[in-house]
């Protein structure tokens, strides 16, 4: 069950972070952010939404061990600490809720089978 949680965690990241990637204006759509008509908040949605992830996933899924897998947790687990604190500071949105649900189930997911 671990390796199919592991695979399931890899292709989650590639996914969102290919669409991050190669998507970005869909992106920035989906997470109701602007382009303000420069191409440097389309390069960061690429970088930090999109291939950052597609490399965390092809990492673990090279590395094959507990550890590297768990590493998509935390990461995961950052998301969610971050969308935590705009939940907090910033206002309660039901695409906030959402995405902080997910983000907190995939850290929890992930580092239970890869630390426990």
């Amino acid at each position: 069950m671990t390796d199919i949680i592991n695979i399931l965690l890899v292709l989650l990241s590639i996914g969102f972070g290919a669409i991050g990637w190669l998507a970005p204006r869909y992106t920035m759509e989906v997470l109701d952010t602007k382009d303000l008509g420069s191409t440097m908040g389309i390069s960061e949605v690429r970088a930090a939404s999109g291939a950052l992830f597609v490399g965390l996933g092809v990492g673990a899924f090279l590395l094959g061990t507990p550890a590297a897998y768990a590493m998509i947790a935390f990461a995961w687990g950052g998301g969610a600490v971050g969308r935590a604190t705009s939940l907090v500071l910033d206002g309660v949105t039901r695409s906030k809720v959402i995405f902080f649900a997910v983000e907190a189930v995939v850290c929890v997911v992930g580092l239970w089978v890869n630390l426990a």
